[in-house]
């Protein structure tokens, strides 16, 4: 009778042991799916960027960026660009003579290189090195041509400030927090919704 006790109780400790082993081990992984799922979701990051279609060319960009020279570069999506003889983002208004010389040149630090393609168009491009960010061509591209130059935060030159500076004074709120999979907002790549 003892023995019989004995063993009905060696059965009850194992069961409970199973059970108790058997709950530890779901709470276990519940706990790991829950801390994966919340380390996924702290892991996807973002930066900042300009919305091309909110950007207003204020010219802050250029000064109030913590990055000397400022992070914000001109692009060009060539898809949109008209390859005009007299580019409005690359010719100061009322310019007589179209010729490359300093005086005539929009931009005040000679950072768009015109390029002639065949008669009468031209091919602008961008040295990242000498722009600074000031939205001038982008204004003259978007008033007098179809807007193919605008600005970008280029993401190898910021540093992602937890508030970035240029934000906290665009008057449009233009410059906004994009996942970093997804970093440029390039016009002719992405649409307003």
């Amino acid at each position: 009778m003892i023995m019989k006790k004995n063993e009905e109780n060696k059965k009850v400790k194992r069961r409970d042991f199973i059970q108790s082993s058997a709950r530890f081990g779901i709470v276990l992984g519940l706990g790991g799916l829950g801390g994966l799922l919340a380390e996924r979701s702290k892991t996807e990051e973002y930066v900042w960027q300009i919305d091309p279609f909110e950007c207003m060319q204020c010219g802050r960009c250029a000064d109030e960026c913590v990055v000397t020279p400022s992070a914000v570069k001109c692009v060009h999506a060539f898809q949109l660009c008209g390859y005009c003889d007299l580019c409005g983002g690359y010719f100061k208004p009322g310019v007589m003579d179209l010729n490359t010389g300093a005086e005539n040149q929009l931009c005040p630090t000679s950072a768009i290189k015109r390029s002639f393609v065949e008669e009468p168009f031209f091919e602008y491009t961008i040295d990242e090195d000498l722009c600074i960010g000031c939205a001038k061509c982008v204004k003259g591209c978007g008033s007098f041509g179809n807007g193919s130059l605008h600005l970008q935060i280029k993401q190898d030159l910021c540093v992602n400030c937890n508030q970035c500076a240029i934000a906290i004074m665009c008057p449009t709120d233009a410059i906004v927090r994009v996942p970093a999979s997804q970093p440029y907002k390039v016009k002719g790549n992405f649409t307003k919704t």
